[in-house]
């Protein structure tokens, strides 16, 4: 295989961002827009090349329309980290992405047609022999400006910066067009494959859990999802319990029940919640120190809080106002899907975490 030959082959856990509450200050940080669409490592060599998604597979047979510009506008031997987006009437079309993840090459090559995508890229961590990982954020952004100097569309190099305000002009200006804010990197940091290393400010709080398991709708199982049960793994790969989603319209809490059922059969074996499934309707929701998502509340005594186990393999958006400890202070409000995500992607270590400051301030250190 020529990629095998590349300064180190795939997969390659691609660096993640963690949420901030605004654009840092001071020097030494580089600005990006942030992309809304599958994040995507392309490594190529030669003829053969081979676009990997967040989560480590291959994205090339949903995209079948990249191979032939990927080849044209990029090195001869190279790995480039980027996004692959659709563009639709001078806006993001996440919706159009998901669509592409279709088993039947038939509809992805319509669809293909349809709606083409494009690849933005944003970092070179290996050039013909170079393997530029360790090398800082600034030269590799400067390697990659001189690789993609003649790339064309639907090859893009995304804009960067290293002037806050003009990407703080970024961050407003350039939302309706579907950017979901902007993202922020140390110049002088290496390429960090797996860590949460970069910072992304965005127009909202959200985050990606993971599904495992939903209520029935107070209508009466059987009848419509009520909410989905979110977890969200901890240092020690610990699912937890993070809340609930529940907005849906009465016709999605019916869809809902069909999208889920695949994932009901077998749910409870090997389920990390299952010690909680045995709790259902009985016991203390603060029990053994943990909060039970099958459990009655002290503060819902009598209100039915049982629940449906789901296999834990997939991924929710969801947008959130606050975390207090380690759950979603209110019910979330559902984004989308993510097939996009890995379940053991969805950490803790990706929200905002804010410093309680006033409080320590009025009552002391505790």
């Amino acid at each position: 295989m020529a990629l095998d030959r590349l300064p180190f082959a795939p997969p390659l856990e691609p660096m993640l961002a963690k949420v901030a509450a605004g654009l840092p200050d001071g020097d030494g940080w580089l600005f990006e827009p942030k992309w809304d669409g599958f994040r995507a490592i392309v490594f190529r060599d030669g003829d053969e090349v081979l676009t990997q998604s967040r989560d480590l597979k291959p994205l090339d047979r949903y995209f079948p329309e990249l191979a032939t510009p990927l080849r044209a506008s990029l090195p001869e031997r190279c790995v480039v980290d980027g996004e692959v987006v659709i563009a639709r009437d001078g806006a993001l079309d996440f919706e159009a992405l998901l669509l592409r993840i279709h088993p039947a090459a038939s509809r992805v090559k319509l669809l293909a047609s349809e709606s083409p995508a494009s690849f933005v890229a944003w970092d070179l961590l290996a050039l013909g022999d170079e393997d530029l990982r360790a090398v800082p954020q600034g030269e590799r952004r400067a390697r990659l400006e001189q690789a993609l100097s003649r790339a064309e569309p639907p090859v893009h190099l995304t804009p960067a910066t290293r002037e806050r305000a003009l990407a703080a002009d970024w961050f407003h200006r350039f939302e309706g067009a579907g950017l979901d804010g902007v993202v922020a990197k140390h110049l002088d940091a290496p390429y960090q494959p797996g860590k949460r290393a970069m910072l992304k400010i965005k127009h909202q709080r959200t985050a990606d859990c993971v599904v495992a398991g939903f209520r029935w709708h107070k209508s009466g199982p059987g009848t419509h999802v009520g909410s989905l049960l979110l977890g969200l793994f901890d240092d020690e790969g610990v699912l937890h319990h993070a809340g609930i989603t529940s907005s849906f319209s009465w016709e999605r809490r019916v869809s809902l029940l069909e999208e889920l059922e695949s994932l009901r059969e077998r749910a409870i074996d090997g389920h990390p919640w299952r010690e909680w499934a045995e709790w259902a309707g009985w016991g203390d929701a603060e029990a053994s120190g943990q909060r039970l998502p099958g459990a009655t509340s002290r503060w819902n005594r009598g209100k039915d809080l049982s629940w449906e186990p789901l296999r834990p393999e997939r991924v929710v958006e969801v947008a959130y106002d606050h975390l207090q400890g380690s759950r979603f202070r209110h019910a979330t409000t559902f984004v989308r899907w993510r097939p996009d995500r890995r379940p053991s992607d969805c950490r803790y270590d990706q929200l905002e975490e804010t410093a309680a400051f006033e409080i320590a301030r009025i009552f002391g250190p505790d």
